[in-house]
């Protein structure tokens, strides 16, 4: 960012965050909002016709009927992990994630003085955690795993049978399964992603409004709990947030109107077609893609071959290149210094073609067909 404040041109392949304008019905509903008389402090578990359209959405796209009085709506989802995590474990315990991951979810492990316990994930499996791999990670003190689906940073995703597998083998242990879903709606699968909601109640699922709905700065998420966990919840969302953002709660009711879903679900397919162009471009540079990864917008690319260490390159691709991607040490430590991820989302089509063709120069290779024109 400072680069492009200097009026350096930069790509950026880097950020994990939509750039899309708001629909027209959730730019209005935000309008009024502001407008109106809701500017006030709302329900510490957010306002009930969000609650009930969160519900009413789980049903109608997933088949799934869901008790309003479950959904609790946040000041975004890292507001959601933060609470699950202070509900789950005390001083000492363990916390299973899967390494890759998301950066920050350690951190919330950590604000609990509780420890991470990271679970390497290759792409063999689609890097995601196997119950054998769950069980023989799993330790006195160890309390949930966390997973995400799709993912970060690879974009891979985990289906009904594979979240059942790991729901049966930490219940086992009477443990909990915490799954993110916060890039649902951004799969390019026939059929679309069965949501975790399908395969347990006792399952926790965590959703954002910052991904597959574009509202990134609008901090605005919701969690999915057992019945048994709302009041506790209802405990820390009064005393740490008071309620979440009560425009923001307001412009989200728009966001469930068919317009917007119909919307919605034509940006992921202008992303699919992104992607597309973008892994055999990134193969035939060098770059070591296993499989098309099928949500998110993500794509976790190997660097054997290109160079020995990511950090390295991610600072030649932005000196020499003026291309900025994330190293795969942001994301753990299991083959991290081997690994890149692009991401596909801040920038148009015509933008990826001109960041293939800077990387070719770099890279010493021929530009890719597709990335000529």
């Amino acid at each position: 960012m400072a680069r492009q404040a200097r009026g350096q041109d930069i790509i950026r392949m880097e950020v994990g965050e939509p750039v899309f304008e708001l629909p027209p019905r959730v730019a209005e509903a935000a309008r009024s909002a502001v407008d109106g008389d809701h500017k006030g402090y709302t329900s510490s578990l957010g306002i009930p016709p969000l609650r009930q359209a969160i519900a009413d959405f789980y049903r109608h796209r997933y088949a799934v009927d869901l008790d309003p009085e479950r959904v609790v709506v946040t000041t975004g989802s890292s507001a959601a992990l933060g609470m699950v995590c202070d509900l789950l474990l005390n001083p000492g315990d363990r916390l299973l994630l899967t390494d890759p991951g998301y950066p920050c979810n350690a951190n919330f492990v950590r604000r609990c003085d509780a420890l991470p316990a990271r679970i390497p994930v290759d792409a063999e499996n689609h890097y995601q955690p196997t119950p054998s791999a769950v069980a023989s990670h799993w330790q006195q003190g160890t309390r949930a795993l966390l997973v995400a689906s799709p993912s970060n940073p690879t974009g891979d995703v985990l289906d009904a049978a594979a979240i059942t597998g790991l729901n049966e083998c930490v219940r086992a242990r009477d443990g909990w399964l915490i799954v993110d879903e916060i890039y649902h709606g951004l799969c390019y699968t026939d059929g679309g992603l069965s949501t975790a909601l399908a395969c347990g109640e006792d399952i926790i699922v965590i959703n954002s409004f910052s991904k597959y709905f574009a509202m990134p700065g609008w901090r605005l998420g919701w969690m999915v709990l057992p019945e048994t966990a709302i009041p506790p919840v209802r405990l820390m969302t009064q005393n740490f947030f008071i309620s979440p953002p009560a425009i923001a709660q307001h412009a989200a009711l728009a966001a469930f109107h068919p317009e917007s879903l119909a919307e919605f679900d034509a940006r992921r397919e202008t992303l699919r077609q992104r992607r597309d162009f973008l892994v055999p471009a990134l193969r035939e540079l060098g770059f070591t893609i296993s499989h098309f990864p099928p949500g998110a917008f993500y794509v976790y690319a190997g660097i054997d071959g290109l160079a020995d260490d990511c950090e390295d390159l991610c600072w030649q691709l932005l000196d020499q290149a003026g291309v900025s991607v994330t190293p795969g040490t942001d994301f753990g430590n299991h083959r991290a210094h081997r690994h890149v991820r692009f991401s596909y989302t801040a920038e148009p089509l015509p933008r990826l073609k001109e960041a293939v063709r800077r990387l070719a120069g770099v890279l010493g290779k021929p530009i890719p067909t597709d990335a000529r024109t």
